[in-house]
This record gives C-alpha cells, sequence and structure tokens, in this order.
C-alpha cells in the first residue's frame, strides 16, 4: 500500500481479486486475520505515482495563522457582553 493514511501503508499484501466500482479499478486485498479490504488503485503500487503534496509548508503556515486568529476572535466576547 502506498497511500500514505491508509492503516496498511508500506505494507505487501495480496491482491485476491480486482473490480470496477464507479469506472475505477479496485483491488480486494487480504488485509490479515481472515479480513478482506477493498482499495483502489491509486493507493497502490500498481496505480499511478502519487502526487507531490499539494500546498507548500509556507502556505500550511499562513492557513494555520488565519485560522487561530478567526478562533481568537469567536474565542472573545462581544461589545456589550457581560
Amino acid at each position: 500500500m502506498t497511500h500514505r493514511f491508509h492503516p496498511l501503508v508500506g505494507r505487501r499484501v495480496e491482491v485476491l481479486y480486482s473490480m470496477k466500482r464507479a469506472g475505477r479499478r479496485m483491488f480486494v486485498v487480504d488485509a490479515g486475520n481472515g479480513g478482506r479490504m477493498t482499495v483502489p488503485e491509486q493507493w497502490t503500487d500498481r496505480g499511478p505515482a502519487p502526487e507531490c503534496a499539494r500546498f507548500a509548508p509556507e502556505a500550511l503556515t499562513e492557513l494555520r495563522a488565519l485560522l487561530d486568529a478567526l478562533a481568537s476572535r469567536c474565542a472573545r466576547p462581544e461589545a456589550g457582553e457581560s
């Protein structure tokens, strides 16, 4: 598995079979302990190469500052409230 947030990331899994769902190729894999899991092809090494990070670190830092500013505005009582 290659999807960086998937619980099976970095593990090699056995593909039991593949199928199409909503026009996308899906794999049913052996997830261990007798369980099966369906994963999209793009989450595996059989799919296209994963995209680079979509956000630059600077953009994420700016977003965090904006969210912090909005959160602090929401936490302050309005003028005239007690």
